[in-house]
């Protein structure tokens, strides 16, 4: 008798926390959220390519698709088309230059896409800009480059973006893993005001991030070190609700491959976090090389109530879709 009653209250406990689970995490109550989905711009407005096959080592400028536009990426022109496109956040990249500033420019080297070569970081603003950032691109394997002197003196500083979009939210990627590179990052950076700062944030190794938050701790950053501080102990205990304090004051990019096993993904997960004051990106597939949301097919795997960013390449083509 006394076993029979034992397990009757084991059960009754089990069906409680398996409702408390469900109520607790579901998003069904959460609404399917209001106004249109939100963007991060990979790069502004770019040219795309095959990621077939790709590795860190990959050309990617001689694999583009046929150019349906003009733009190249990490360029003032690229930003202001992203923003006129519906970009609520554009995403470029930074490598420290030899005299001192950051240059914005995606490659490690400038042999693949520029007439130079080299280690970008051992050149001077002054000589990137000489460059032609057009120069490597082609669509046939060589036959043709339709860029080809179309990007003298394109390669912007972060001085100039940042003064050519005081008001707008940019996300800064730093290309190494260099504590000094933090650092260096965390002395431009202190120079601007606090409602300047707050439209901005950084991604990038675990080291130039680490530097950069301890000079910075209100900046927000995210780093391989940061997500998993943050994201590990959220899926050991966020089916409470609660939110670990290494959640506070970030960013997460999910896969959306792993965002389902998110303790109340999509609704209320995104609010728990956000109400961290930490900003939550979406992106494609396993996370891998940055895969984007770039289709219409792509954009119908976005989740009903998902109030974060929406990782994309081609802000041009699915502010289209939008739009329809």
């Amino acid at each position: 008798m006394k076993k029979r009653k034992v397990g009757r209250r084991i059960a009754v406990f089990l069906a409680a926390l398996l409702v408390f689970l469900f109520i607790n995490n579901t998003s069904i109550f959460s609404g399917n959220g209001t106004g249109s989905p939100k963007f991060l711009a990979h790069r502004g407005v770019a040219q795309t390519f095959d990621m077939a096959g790709i590795t860190n080592e990959t050309c990617t400028a001689e694999r583009i698709y046929p150019p349906e536009h003009g733009y190249l990426e990490n360029t003032i022109p690229s930003m202001e088309a992203a923003f006129k496109d519906g970009a609520d956040v554009v995403e470029l990249d930074i490598h420290p230059t030899k005299d001192g500033e950051f240059a914005v420019f995606h490659d490690w080297e400038l042999d693949c896409r520029t007439n130079g070569s080299g280690v970008t970081r051992d050149f001077t603003m002054e000589e990137l800009k000489k460059l032609d950032i057009g120069y490597g691109y082609t669509a046939d394997h060589g036959k043709t480059f339709p860029f080809r002197g179309k990007g003298n003196g394109l390669m912007p500083s972060l001085d100039e973006v940042l003064n050519q979009f005081p008001d707008k939210e940019l996300l800064i990627h730093i290309k190494s893993n260099d504590p000094e590179e933090g650092e260096m990052l965390a002395d431009y950076l202190g120079n601007f005001p606090n409602d300047r700062l707050g439209k901005l944030s950084v991604y990038g190794g675990d080291e130039p991030i680490a530097s950069l938050k301890e000079e910075l701790p209100d900046l927000r950053v995210m780093s391989k070190a940061t997500m998993k501080s943050c994201l590990l102990p959220y899926m050991a205990v966020g089916w409470t609700g609660y939110v670990p304090k290494t959640c506070e004051r970030t960013q997460v990019h999910i896969p959306e491959k792993i965002a389902p096993w998110l303790w109340g993904w999509p609704a209320k997960f995104s609010s728990r976090i956000e109400d961290a004051g930490t900003r939550v990106i979406l992106v494609a597939g396993d996370g891998g090389f940055s895969e984007g949301f770039d289709s219409k097919e792509d954009m119908e795997r976005i989740p009903d109530g998902f109030p974060g960013l929406i990782w994309t390449n081609r802000i041009d083509r699915v502010s289209k879709e939008i739009s329809k």
